[in-house]
């Protein structure tokens, strides 16, 4: 839940999350659509489905989660990052953990960054991390760094004058504070419709199938989403559909006309 929302947000929905699947046993059983139902206000709606996933693969093995990185880099939905953190969290392996906050805070204390919105590739960080991974404590080591860049060490506005490392610090000195790297204040355009990104429309669709649990006709979905939707947009709806089937997240039922194709949650 906390890749890509807000801590206060997920404080909210985790507790009600789990009085609904107290366990990732009862978690694998549960239809996905009911997972989703559940994910209503979280975002990102693919991580229900991977989550899901995840529950039925722990479910088949006897809930035993992996206990090396290579395994648990097979399990859906699970990156470096996820992989290193159930490590360190759930194993007490000593493991470094490199999310975007340690990233900045590594970047900052040993190269000599220029601006505030630079930071070095990944690649360098994890092996930054790694060098200095202390032999005990590797838990509350991780956990401090990440709380130091989330509240000290921040992203525009780094209180430089309380950080504990800041004698240490490469980039104190000469760092300039900018909202924006060179040659990024120009974003990447979306792909989208009506100037609203696809990305927007999709979680539009998912929340419309959650207050319409029995489904709706494509068409009828469309006026759901967009005020002016008209019949001229269906084959812009039907991609981006497509695009959700594909992720698991909705079905269709395709008795014809584009228009009257029956979508409802997966």
């Amino acid at each position: 839940m906390l890749q890509q929302t807000q801590v206060a947000r997920v404080l909210e929905k985790y507790p009600l999350f789990l009085r609904r699947f107290p366990s990732m046993r009862s978690l694998a059983r549960a239809p996905l659509r009911e997972v989703i139902l559940e994910w209503r206000g979280m975002g990102y709606n693919n991580r229900a489905v991977r989550l899901h996933a995840l529950a039925a693969v722990l479910a088949r093995r006897n809930m035993i989660v992996p206990r090396s990185e290579e395994a648990l880099l097979e399990l859906p939905g699970i990156g470096k990052y996820t992989a290193h953190a159930i490590l360190s969290s759930v194993h007490g392996l000593p493991v470094p953990l490199v999310d975007v906050n340690i990233r900045r805070l590594f970047s900052r204390v040993f190269w000599n960054m220029r601006s505030t919105s630079e930071m070095r590739s990944e690649r360098e960080i994890w092996e930054a991390a790694g060098r200095v991974l202390p032999r005990r404590s590797v838990y509350g080591w991780n956990q401090a760094l990440m709380d130091l860049g989330a509240t000290i060490c921040t992203a525009r506005r780094p209180a430089c004058e309380r950080c504990p490392l800041a004698e240490l610090c490469a980039s104190r000195s000469g760092m300039e504070r900018v909202r924006t790297a060179p040659g990024r204040g120009v974003k990447k355009r979306e792909p989208g419709f009506r100037g609203v990104p696809n990305r927007i429309y999709r979680g539009r669709i998912v929340e419309a199938l959650r207050r319409n649990r029995k489904g709706l006709a494509a068409g009828a979905l469309g006026g759901e989403i967009s005020e002016d939707f008209s019949r001229r947009d269906l084959p812009w709806l039907a991609r981006i559909l497509e695009g959700l089937e594909r992720d698991g997240l909705v079905r269709i039922s395709r008795p014809g006309a584009r228009a009257s194709a029956r979508v409802r949650l997966a």
